[in-house]
């Protein structure tokens, strides 16, 4: 098999659609449904794909996109690009990948900044324990590897694993909270919780939409609705998900209207929580942990979700961990190759504990 490693343009193509559909561990958003508008409305000209193909089929083996960025204030580094969008950077990898791919891989996401004697490419949240990050430790030959700090968060398995975990969080004290307030609720007026797929989802999309944009977020400006770009980028997101029956829409409505509203989206049998929102003039009614724990129960009784379920979510989030119990453990990743790949690192080492200071003083300044 001869190997060939490229950067390619983020545009449609049947390749990256197959390794999409085979791809040996979950990333919803490394796929064209997520890249192609995202790219295109959020960072224009920025990324380009990262591939790794058979020569002689055309079969795409190793795929995903790359980016410039400053490690801090200034010096230049390679990533794989995982956003607040989509914070996850698995690679995209298809069952015959074989290992003498990755070095391929490797050579061409890093060739983004090139300096002379140094190749170094970061991976942001890598799951520790998943098939990406140990054929990478394994077969990255020649590329020293760092990792970069572990974090974990809320997640939760499938099958009977997963119920145990629901189990373990339904205690009996957080029953009878959850039904005290359910029951609060419902004397007020109707409450109806829904779950939607397929064509359904759009509407209760916009319902999202405009469910985020009048709290917080909104104020703030980060709402999807606050400007084009991300009102486009999202609804082209959920759209083909959509058509890919690869999206879920959990709902609670109170008098007709959605209190709160939780969008997942799946990929390899796993479900990923992707945005969620909630009344905030109904907050003493806990209207987010009831649609986290809906979200929880569907998913687990979901027999496609064979690989349970990822929250995305910070790690210690005070509303999904209590609930979702078990933990997805990621890291990045800092490979480096060349004679001089350890001088840069440092740099960019450096440069990045510098910008974190500089980080830390500024949201001090701001508390006074």
């Amino acid at each position: 098999m001869t190997l060939v490693g490229t950067l390619r343009a983020i545009k449609p193509e049947a390749a990256w659609d197959r390794l999409f559909d085979a791809a040996t561990e979950p990333n919803p958003f490394f796929g064209p449904g997520f890249l192609l508008p995202y790219s295109s409305n959020m960072v224009p000209g920025r990324l380009a794909l990262a591939v790794v193909e058979d020569a002689a089929t055309g079969q795409w083996l190793m795929a995903a996109p790359v980016g410039r960025k400053r490690a801090g204030f200034l010096v230049p580094t390679t990533t794989l690009w995982a956003s607040e969008y989509g914070p996850l950077g698995t690679p995209l990898i298809h069952p015959d990948c074989p290992s003498e791919a990755v070095p391929v891989f490797l050579r061409a996401a890093s060739s983004i900044v090139t300096l002379p004697g140094a190749s170094r490419l970061d991976i942001p949240y890598l799951p520790l324990t998943g098939h990406a990050a140990a054929l990478l430790r394994a077969e990255a030959k020649g590329w020293a590897i760092a990792e970069d700090g572990t974090a974990a968060r809320a997640a939760h398995s499938g099958g009977v694993e997963g119920a145990a975990q629901l189990a373990e969080a339904w205690t009996p004290k957080r029953r009878k909270e959850f039904d005290r307030l359910a029951r609060r609720l419902a004397e007020l007026g109707d409450v109806i919780e829904e779950s939607h797929r397929g064509p359904d989802t759009l509407d209760a999309f916009e319902a999202f939409l405009r469910l985020e944009a009048s709290g917080w977020k909104g104020q703030g400006g980060t709402a999807l609705l606050s400007t084009e770009q991300t009102a486009n980028f999202s609804r082209s997101f959920i759209a083909a998900m959509a058509a890919q029956d690869r999206l879920r829409i959990d709902l609670i409505r109170f008098k007709g209207d959605a209190i709160a509203a939780l969008v997942l989206v799946e990929h390899q049998g796993r479900s990923h929580a992707w945005k969620i929102a909630f009344d905030e003039t109904l907050a003493r009614f806990s209207p987010g942990q009831r649609v986290t724990l809906q979200a929880l129960r569907t998913n687990i009784g979901d027999p496609r979700l064979t690989a349970g379920g990822d929250s995305l979510a910070v790690p210690g989030h005070p509303m999904i961990e209590p609930l979702w119990r078990g933990r997805m453990a990621y890291t990045t990743l800092r490979l480096s190759h060349g004679p001089f790949a350890a001088p840069l690192g440092a740099l960019q080492g450096m440069d990045r504990m510098a910008y974190a200071s500089a980080k830390r003083l500024y949201h001090r300044l701001r508390r006074r």
